[in-house]
Parts: C-alpha cells; sequence; structure tokens
C-alpha cells in the first residue's frame, strides 16, 4: 500500500510540475494550433515514461535470475551456503526487512548485487568468485552492504526517479520537436500534421536529454552507495565494511573480472569498478572515496 501511495503521489507530483512550467512557458498555447492535445500528450508521457521502470522492476528478481543463472539457495547444500543464508537473516532482522531470496552465480567477478520490486521482496546474490577470494569478515562487510540496499529502499526509489525523468524526457522532447517543426515550415496553413522536423528534432532531444536523465541517475547512485556503506557499518561493522572495500580496491587494482550481463543491475552491485568509465556516467563512486567517508564517520 505505501509503495501504491508513493507511486501516485509521485505521478501527481511530476503531472504538476510539468503542468506548472509548460503553462509559464506558453506550451499549451503553442501546441494548441497545431491541433496537439497538450493533456494527452501530458498524460502519455507519464504513461511512456513509468511504465518501462515499472516493468523492469516488477521482473528484476526474474531478471537477474535468467541474466546470471543465479543458483538460489532453498536448501543449503554446503556448510559455506548455510553461513550465507544464516548470515543474511541475521542482517535482514536487524534491518527490519523480510529475508531475501539468496543466491549464488557462478562468476570470476568479486561482486554481490541486491535487486527485487520491494523491501520484502528481494533477492541478494553473491558471485562464486566472491566467496572464493574474501574471507568471512569481509563477505559480512559486502553482505551487509546489499542489504542496506534492500532496507532503504533503493531499488524502488531508482525507479521513481527513473520514471520521473523518462516523462520529462518524453514530453519535453516532443514539445521541442514541434517547435523545430514549427520554425521549419512557418507560414504554412496551421491544420497540418507533424513534419520531417518534428521527428528528427524530437530523436535528438530525446537521446540529448536521455543523456542528461542518465547523469542524474548515475549521481544519484553514487550518492545511495555512501548511504548503503554507512548502514552497512551499523548493521555489522565498521571494520568489516572497510576491509570489505579494501579488498575490493586491491582486487579491482589488480585487473578484477568485471561481470556485464546485466548493466540494469550494476548500481546496486558493492562493486562498480567506475574508473572503466567516465566519472559523470559511473554508478559507484570511487573506492577510496567510500573507504575515506567510512573512516571519516564517527
Amino acid at each position: 500500500m505505501k509503495r501504491v501511495f508513493l507511486f501516485l503521489m509521485t505521478n501527481m507530483a511530476v503531472i504538476l510540475v510539468i503542468s506548472v512550467v509548460t503553462s509559464l512557458l506558453g506550451v499549451n498555447r503553442f501546441l494548441a494550433p497545431k491541433g496537439i492535445n497538450y493533456e494527452h500528450l501530458l498524460v502519455f508521457s507519464v504513461i511512456v515514461g513509468f511504465a518501462g521502470s515499472f516493468i523492469s522492476l516488477a521482473i528484476s528478481k526474474w531478471m537477474a535470475k535468467m541474466s546470471y543463472g543465479i543458483k538460489v539457495i532453498e536448501r543449503p547444500s554446503s556448510q559455506a551456503e548455510e553461513w550465507l543464508v544464516a548470515k543474511i537473516a541475521e542482517q535482514s532482522k536487524k534491518a527490519g526487512i523480510g529475508m531475501p531470496e539468496v543466491g549464488v552465480y557462478e562468476s570470476d567477478e568479486v561482486n554481490a548485487f541486491a535487486t527485487g520490486p520491494s523491501r520484502n521482496n528481494s533477492l541478494v546474490a553473491v558471485s562464486s568468485g566472491l566467496i572464493r577470494r574474501m574471507n568471512l569478515r569481509e563477505i559480512e562487510g559486502v553482505l551487509a552492504h546489499e542489504v542496506s540496499h534492500i532496507a532503504n529502499g533503493d531499488m524502488v526509489t531508482m525507479t521513481l526517479l527513473q520514471g520521473i525523468l523518462n516523462t520529462f524526457v518524453v514530453f519535453f522532447s516532443r514539445v521541442i520537436g514541434f517547435a523545430i517543426d514549427n520554425f521549419l515550415r512557418r507560414g504554412e496553413s496551421e491544420n497540418r500534421g507533424p513534419g520531417m522536423g518534428y521527428f528528427i528534432g524530437y530523436i535528438v532531444c530525446e537521446i540529448l536529454l536521455g543523456i542528461l536523465a542518465s547523469i542524474i541517475v548515475m549521481a544519484y547512485s553514487r550518492r545511495r552507495e555512501f548511504a548503503a556503506d554507512a548502514m552497512a557499518a551499523k548493521l555489522e561493522s565498521k571494520d568489516a565494511m572497510v576491509s570489505a572495500l579494501r579488498r575490493l580496491k586491491s582486487i579491482t587494482e589488480g585487473g578484477g573480472v568485471i561481470d556485464d550481463r546485466s548493466q540494469a543491475l550494476s548500481a546496486f552491485k558493492i562493486n562498480g569498478n567506475p574508473s572503466r568509465f567516465a566519472a559523470l556516467f559511473s554508478s559507484h563512486p570511487p573506492l577510496e572515496d567510500r573507504i575515506a567517508a567510512l573512516e571519516n564517520a564517527r
């Protein structure tokens, strides 16, 4: 019920903001003579903007299992699996969330991630490479980080943010497309359909605005990494979290493997290896910054 309320309130806020901004800019007065229904365009933008994000969230666990071939631990078959399930159960109880599904995927990368549509319907997946190359204390820090992502509701919040930005991209790319088309075809009859200028304009604007939206989403994702680290230090200990990050840093600097089977899940992995991408498009802050933030925290 809380998620439904948040979804409805977010949609209302998006519609209100766009309505106020476009009214101040006179967009509705510009579109009407072109035969464009302003309200229909706004509703269309909200539906398209949020639909893809929420469908991705709804199928996120299934997508993760398919992409990585995750083996969900239903009945532990080894002491390691038994410890893994017990540790996540302990941390989840401390965090006040429902027990996530726990899974392991075969990969040489040293990583883990959390996904799922809600705090009480989630999955924590750990790579076999992480289990082989980290000690128990370091793994505890990694698991606490992923449980913190779930407890903080980061999957839902990221989905809402992406939906809001998608709505703005869809709406304003089409409005700008109409403006470009109108400029190129000025002097012609008002009662005409959109021309080539509109289609080229809105496609180009969708790409450019989409890039800007990605920068905003990644900046938010980097902030959530610091928050997950801080909560993990409380769930387990600062020492466990710092040890895990230092170990990840040494592995990354030594040429650690990165498994790119699903970019949609990269924001929720503990190690994003940001050096591979331009800083603006990285979902994770540098590991040294995260270590410093924990060490300086009281």
